[in-house]
């Protein structure tokens, strides 16, 4: 896919997408982003620049998305700097096992949390979750749809603020608190992986579903690994 076809295909879903060259481009904010960034893309060799980013992966989720790493490792074919208004994403292009190509969009994670129900308890929230957000990136997710992903920030789905028909339907008792729980995984199809900050040692995690019983006591990062993985598929 050329430049142009690519750039076509982006903006069916944004029509402010654009893809920066840093070499040709004075008007990037580098103090906007991480230095890691800067450094990938000051690189002109594309396999130093997708070198740089996944250690980047490595240094803060090798064990929570080890999976998510080993993928990308393998059938990362680029990754480009990307703005939208004046925010920056790094966009990465993924071989499918079927030799296809799927855009994925990390969002910088320096952007402001933007969604004030979070903020307020932002530090309760596990440490590796933080972590991920603040120093990788501030959601991952499929492109297209801005799901089967880690949300950004400013989508985490705040349980207490949302109608949850299915909870009528539940064959026992609730056993999250809707006033502390906030959904950081999307999977589009009416699935979240959900934390309630008073019941999350060890990344505890709860798998809601808007249409089936949820499923209590799993670990987050688990869940996490293993739906986004069956995204790239």
């Amino acid at each position: 896919m050329s430049m142009e076809e690519k750039l076509e295909f982006l903006r069916q879903y944004n029509d402010k997408i654009e893809l920066i060259n840093v070499d040709e481009n004075n008007e990037v904010d580098f103090n906007c982003i991480p230095s890691e960034w800067y450094r990938a893309f000051s690189e002109k060799d594309s396999e130093k620049r997708i070198d740089i980013v996944l250690d980047l992966w490595e240094k803060n989720v090798n064990t929570e998305l080890r999976n998510t790493i080993a993928y990308l490792s393998e059938n990362i074919d680029n990754i480009e700097l990307m703005k939208c208004d004046e925010r920056y994403s790094i966009l990465y292009s993924i071989r499918t096992s079927e030799g296809d190509i799927e855009y994925f969009e990390g969002r910088n994670p320096h952007d402001k949390i933007n969604n004030s129900e979070l903020e307020k308890v932002w530090g309760k929230f596990p440490t590796s979750i933080r972590n991920f957000y603040e120093n990788v990136h501030n959601g991952f997710y499929f492109f297209a749809s801005q799901a089967m992903g880690l949300v950004p920030l400013e989508s985490v789905t705040y349980f207490d603020e949302d109608e949850w028909g299915i909870i009528e339907e539940l064959k026992e008792p609730l056993q999250i608190d809707l006033k502390t729980t906030f959904g950081f995984f999307k999977s589009g199809m009416g699935g979240y992986v959900a934390i309630d900050y008073k019941n999350c040692i060890n990344d505890n995690a709860t798998l809601w579903f808007s249409n089936n019983q949820p499923k209590y006591n799993i670990n987050f990062w688990d869940i996490v690994d293993e739906w986004i993985v069956i995204g790239f598929e």
